[in-house]
């Protein structure tokens, strides 16, 4: 998809070594106050091999016990070819394995102006993996994903939205004289691959052109984008595919259905029904 939100999606400040330096500010307030495990003004910050900050985590107040670091009110900021900040009510980290985990409101915006925002999120940094279970809603300049479940690797630059997909994503206007706007839902899962710009969308996809309202259904559509636009290229759709227009269906095996033109080709024997609830003049066409 788009390199920003598919940045957004990978995240954020948590590509180099978790724990290569760290510095905890507070002057002797906080002194006094390590000893007893809690601090105010917590304010925790990642180098990379070359001595460069490369990330910062403050907070209203931090709880340590043990290996657990408990942030109220977290702010950070991520340092590299696109800043980021992340925020979030609460958050955990694990010193020992350089876990995080955030929760409540959690809110990551990248320079760009692309947002994401979720419940709670998990980094994983052994397993270079960045998951939530909850709701999670995407918002770019010409694009809204929404979904149950998220999963991300950033450094293979790849994301999946695990159920319950809804996309709203800009599109080539006819003959680029004006943007068009797809609808895309699923059941299933949203995978998206920044390398190959390219989305697939799975079990009971359905797309929604909404100029025309002509409507599509698939078992699977792939989405490709133009690598400069970032709009909607085309989109191919195999398994099952109905294409809803007024009140006739034509079925086919695949359909092509190519942006700029609002244009669809259909293979595999295609076949139109007119009118299926009017029983005196319904009719079908094989091809």
């Amino acid at each position: 998809m788009k390199k920003s939100i598919i940045s957004v999606i990978v995240l954020m400040f948590f590509t180099c070594p978790l724990w290569a330096q760290n510095s905890v500010d507070g002057g002797k307030k906080a002194q006094r106050e390590i000893v007893a495990q809690e601090l105010e003004g917590f304010n925790l910050s990642g180098y990379s091999e070359g001595g460069q900050k490369s990330w910062d985590i403050k907070g209203d107040k931090a709880h340590i016990h043990g290996d657990d670091v408990a942030v109220t009110n977290v702010n950070a900021y991520s340092y590299g070819k696109e800043n980021m900040n992340v925020t979030a009510k609460e958050g955990n980290i694990d010193k020992a394995t350089g876990d995080v985990n955030l929760k409540r409101d959690v809110v990551v915006t990248a320079e760009s102006g692309a947002t994401l925002k979720t419940e709670t999120l998990q980094w994983q940094r052994n397993n270079d993996l960045v998951q939530t279970n909850d709701k999670v809603r995407i918002e770019d300049k010409g694009m809204t994903v929404s979904g149950q479940g998220m999963e991300a690797h950033p450094s293979l630059k790849d994301a999946k939205l695990r159920s319950d997909v809804t996309a709203d994503i800009l599109s080539e206007g006819k003959d680029k004289k004006a943007d068009n706007r797809i609808q895309i839902t699923c059941d299933g899962s949203m995978e998206v691959d920044q390398a190959t710009q390219s989305a697939v969308f799975t079990n009971n996809a359905v797309a929604i052109e909404i100029s025309t309202g002509r409507k599509v259904k698939s078992d699977r559509m792939e989405v490709k984008f133009d690598k400069d636009s970032r709009k909607i290229k085309e989109i191919i759709c195999t398994g099952n595919v109905e294409v809803h227009q007024g009140m006739n269906i034509t079925y086919s095996e695949t359909l092509v259905y190519k942006a700029d033109e609002q244009r669809m080709i259909m293979t595999g024997k295609p076949k139109l029904l007119i009118d299926p609830g009017d029983k005196t003049s319904s009719a079908i066409l094989n091809y």
